[in-house]
């Protein structure tokens, strides 16, 4: 297979377009993993013993805010730190796959798994892990927006 790259001003920076042949669809899972294996690790801190780890941000469930550092969830059940502020880690994480759903909770939309309208006019979100966040009324548009 044949790559060529062609640069685009209006798509968004974090977001890569690739075109094939209508024949070759059965492939595209195979390219999706290929690429998605290039993902850039993310290091956080292992609380169990202080190491540092490095993580998949795909693993990611949700990223809490905790002082001035970051709880991570991860698919597993697992938690770890991240010694960086909520709003530093939101400029850093890929915004195609990562929401921030109120002041203090990013989550991974890939991991959502049921959402609902509460009420005061917020959104419980569920993932595939059985935990659940609400979407405050100021992130509610961002919300919609990105998935509806």
């Amino acid at each position: 297979m044949k790559v060529t790259f062609q640069t685009d001003a209006s798509m968004e920076r974090s977001l890569a377009k690739i075109v094939t042949n209508p024949a070759e669809q059965q492939r595209w899972e195979e390219i999706d993993k290929a690429i998605s294996h290039l993902e850039k690790q993310l290091v956080v801190i292992n609380p169990k013993n202080n190491r540092n780890v490095q993580i998949q941000p795909s693993s990611i469930l949700a990223i809490e805010s905790e002082d001035r550092m970051c709880n991570v969830r991860v698919v597993s059940g697992e938690s770890y730190l991240l010694g960086k502020r909520l709003k530093y880690v939101e400029e850093d994480m890929d915004s195609s796959q990562f929401l921030k759903i109120n002041n203090s909770t990013m989550i991974n939309v890939k991991h959502i798994q049921t959402f609902a309208a509460t009420d005061h006019a917020r959104i419980q979100v569920e993932l595939k892990d059985g935990s659940s966040y609400y979407v405050s009324r100021y992130y509610i548009k961002n919300f919609r927006g990105k998935l509806l």
